[in-house]
């Protein structure tokens, strides 16, 4: 099954090449359906603290934004799926060359998987499906220009219970596990 930026279902993050026709019909989708796309410069997310600095400003995070992966893994989740009543979020990464040998790779996947997950599935940290917040589609896409998306393939693997594979040329990845219900694992 073809990722997909415009419904609740895995896989949450995307790793392919800027010039992919999949993210301009993706893109379109999801627009049409009252989603909004944000772009984040790649170059500017060389630290985890520059990180998050560029993920609070560009996603107007709220100023008790904790600097750490689980405040993003909340505020992903939290500040977009209640302010805009449920509507999509694509967070594209432009220039995601530049990520593929970061030391904290596998954590940003990782945590990129979780915000996901809560968000699109819309559930507590039991499993239950929250009852006051509808689900939302949130998905995050590494545009590349130099390398291919196999470059990711080790680093997006190395993160806490993420589940990746190329699939059509495309580096998909989601969470397994028993802590991750309704998270389907990806199948190349």
């Amino acid at each position: 099954m073809e990722p997909t930026l415009s419904e609740c279902r895995p896989p949450w993050v995307v790793v392919t090449r800027a010039d992919d026709p999949w993210v301009a019909t993706e893109l379109a989708t999801l627009r049409d359906q009252g989603g909004r796309v944000v772009r984040l410069a790649g170059r500017q997310l060389h630290t985890p603290s520059s990180l998050f600095t560029v993920f609070a400003r560009e996603l107007s995070f709220p100023g008790y934004f904790g600097h750490n992966w689980d405040a993003l893994v909340d505020c992903l989740h939290d500040r977009h799926g209640h302010e805009t009543a449920g509507q999509g979020l694509a967070v594209l990464i432009e220039d995601g060359d530049c990520l593929a040998q970061a030391d904290f790779l596998g954590v940003f996947f990782s945590v990129l998987c979780q915000a996901g997950w809560k968000a699109n599935l819309e559930l507590d940290a039991d499993g239950i499906p929250h009852e006051d917040w509808p689900p939302f589609p949130l998905h995050f896409v590494f545009l590349l220009s130099d390398i291919a998306p196999s470059g990711f393939a080790e680093g997006a693997a190395s993160g806490t219970d993420v589940d990746a594979a190329l699939v059509d040329g495309r580096l998909v990845a989601t969470l397994s596990g028993p802590d991750w219900p309704g998270s389907a694992p990806v199948t190349p």
